[in-house]
């Protein structure tokens, strides 16, 4: 009796080919979204890895030439979600030791802010646009960055967040008025009337 090609059963050389012709044209998108989503480079370049290795893990049940992108924006989403809760759950940690160093080292400056967060952000300020998006809540955020900056549908948008099409809709319409009225002030500084 001839074997059967199971469906979603492939071969070490298959699972190659799928993994570097179907996944990694998409890791730049997935680097943009990961960051998009973490705020931190580090934490982006953590969660694309952590994304692609669950996808090599889980690779015989991705269906070949299905929307490869769409498949893995939802495994990162679900891991970002997920590392979101575990963290939020962990106590703040601090190293008293490092804090000590730095403010009994001759180099600091006395009259530094209190407000360490000003240093942070720095290099982000002028950025309009990007700030207003990175001060959404994450969800109005993410489809925000699946819509507009990805290109994704909305019934696609509904599988990676894994909610009905008209909570996309409704999220993306809410998440456009905040950002439209986050960039109010900057939109008629660089001449849009209000509409």
């Amino acid at each position: 009796m001839e074997e059967e090609n199971i469906p979603g059963r492939y071969t070490e050389q298959e699972k190659l080919d799928i993994f570097h012709n179907e996944f990694m044209p998409h890791i730049n998108s997935m680097h943009n979204f990961a960051y998009r989503l973490t705020l931190d480079p580090d934490d982006a370049n953590d969660l694309v890895q952590d994304t692609y290795l669950k996808a090599y893990r889980f690779i015989d049940s991705f269906e070949r030439g299905t929307n490869a992108k769409a498949w893995l924006f939802r495994i990162l989403k679900n891991s970002f979600i997920n590392d979101y809760r575990k963290k939020s759950k962990e106590p703040s940690k601090v190293d008293y030791q490092e804090v000590e160093s730095f403010y009994n080292s001759e180099d600091v400056n006395r009259q530094i802010t209190p407000d360490l967060r000003v240093e942070a952000v720095k290099d982000m300020i002028g950025d309009e646009i990007s700030n207003a998006l990175n001060s959404l809540d994450v969800d109005f955020r993410t489809v925000i960055i699946l819509c507009d900056l990805e290109g994704f549908k909305y019934d696609e948008m509904a599988k990676i967040l894994d909610i009905p099409i008209g909570t996309v809709r409704s999220r993306l319409h809410r998440a456009r008025n905040l950002l439209k009225e986050k960039l109010s002030d900057y939109a008629r500084k660089m001449g849009y009337k209000n509409t």
